[in-house]
């Protein structure tokens, strides 16, 4: 439905969103309250207060990505807003959200039915990613973006199938199950693939000449922007905002691995006794004789001849 140009940011409500933040608040909420009590250990917390604090950012970003302005604006009228709304479900929501999760609470919802054991399967570096990138190529197709616009069944099956891969690609990353998690080194390989592949639809909406997507080619501009300038946008908010994005989750994990193996090799310590006297914590130190044994056991001295 399309409005006059002045009516481009008209108040339009929508009760499913509203029910599924609520429900979603609700549900968390029971689950702490009623259900973790049961399910943790004496003494230790349900769900910490970073935990908490992570679940109100996510509820957040979703109601901000699903609801008004975003997708009214996203969806009729550009598709920039539209590519941003997508990596807000791909990329921000889904970790948030599993850092907001307590271990004992994503093994309840992932139970052991036949779902949960599918979803597990794909939740591995290699499945998520070819299935997440396979999404990510088919979501961008001209001919699903005009058939989602026009049919809002579609278009909310679109992004159930995007948050779904979404989250299966981060578990390596940022799971509350520990068994799911790879090292971090694996991490940042996984991430910097996933980097890759949606650059080849950022540069074909980039780099293309003509529109694209029509239904998005409309009289009426919002703030006029064209619609082949509107494409472009949205290429370089999938292809620089996404990327940096996952890049810069990179750059963290290395250096934080990095500090804490250099930590772990040299960190060493002076402890004071109540005696008084002084000893040292940590990684001994090589003394010239280990580092002699060692190159004597590597490659022992040649015997002398027999007389």
């Amino acid at each position: 439905m399309l409005f006059a140009a002045e009516d481009f940011f008209r108040w339009q409500p929508h009760p499913e969103i509203w029910v599924l933040v609520l429900g979603l608040v609700g549900l968390y909420t029971y689950a702490v309250r009623s259900l973790g009590p049961r399910a943790v250990r004496a003494g230790e917390p349900v769900a910490t207060a970073a935990q908490k604090r992570w679940f109100a950012l996510g509820i957040a970003l979703l109601w901000i990505a699903a609801d008004y302005p975003m997708h009214d604006v996203g969806e009729q009228y550009l598709y920039s807003v539209h590519m941003f709304q997508h990596m807000m479900l791909a990329f921000f929501i889904p970790p948030v959200m599993l850092l907001a999760t307590p271990e004992w609470l994503a093994r309840l919802v992932i139970g052991n039915g036949n779902l949960g054991r599918w979803f597990l399967k794909l939740a591995r570096p290699v499945p998520a990613a070819i299935v997440f990138n396979a999404v990510q190529l088919l979501t961008h197709w001209s001919v699903v973006v005009n058939a989602s616009v026009e049919n809002g069944l579609l278009h909310y099956a679109l992004h159930t199938v995007v948050v779904i891969t979404a989250f299966a690609v981060w578990m390596p990353v940022v799971s509350p199950l520990p068994e799911l998690r790879t090292t971090v080194p694996a991490q940042c390989v996984h991430l910097f693939l996933i980097s890759i592949v949606p650059t080849v639809p950022a540069a074909w909406l980039a780099l293309a000449d003509g529109v694209l997507y029509d239904v998005y080619d409309q009289p009426a501009r919002l703030w006029g922007i064209s619609a082949t300038h509107d494409q472009q946008l949205a290429g370089l908010i999938m292809k620089l905002g996404g990327g940096m994005f996952l890049w810069l989750i990179i750059i963290v994990l290395f250096f934080r691995w990095s500090g804490k193996q250099d930590h772990g090799t040299t960190a060493r310590r002076a402890v004071v006794a109540e005696d008084g006297s002084v000893s040292v914590e940590g990684p001994p130190a090589l003394t010239y004789e280990e580092v002699t044994e060692a190159f004597e056991r590597a490659a022992p001295a040649p015997r002398e001849p027999a007389p």
